[in-house]
């Protein structure tokens, strides 16, 4: 008993150091995304290969749809302060170029202890939703 005890050890245990490892991201549970937690200010940073307007708008849409609510916003410097979960956060959209663009999402009080799903639900919705190309709705006549 004791020698297949040792070569079922000696055989299986070795395998599971070469099984690949999961990114730790994308196999959030739902319990470690609404748990609050130190974030790094990279998570919180994101850059798209879209213009700096059609990013905001998204934002915006982003906000709505994670049920959050915009306390201020203004387009031209393209910030958005809005209110989850009981703390504030401002996003801001900056421009880098014609095509390219960064969505920042920070505490209003720059204490980073808070739930990633916020900033991680809201990046998720912007990923989805700028596959589909914008279009205009013609107007009725």
């Amino acid at each position: 008993m004791e020698r297949i005890i040792f070569v079922l050890s000696v055989l299986i245990l070795p395998a599971f150091c070469f099984f690949p490892t999961v990114n730790a991201e994308e196999v959030m549970s739902m319990s470690t995304l609404v748990t609050p937690q130190n974030m790094n200010l990279e998570d919180c940073n994101r850059l798209y290969r879209m213009p700096a307007d059609k990013l905001f708008y998204m934002t915006i849409a982003g906000i709505n749809a994670n049920r959050f609510s915009v306390d201020e916003l203004q387009s031209k410097t393209g910030y958005i302060l809005f209110t989850a979960v009981g703390k504030q956060f401002l996003a801001s959209v900056i421009k880098i170029d014609n095509n390219r663009s960064m969505l920042k999402i920070t505490p209003a009080d720059n204490i980073y202890y808070f739930q990633p799903g916020i900033v991680l639900n809201l990046f998720k919705y912007i990923d989805v939703n700028s596959l589909e190309p914008l279009v205009k709705i013609p107007a009725r006549a």
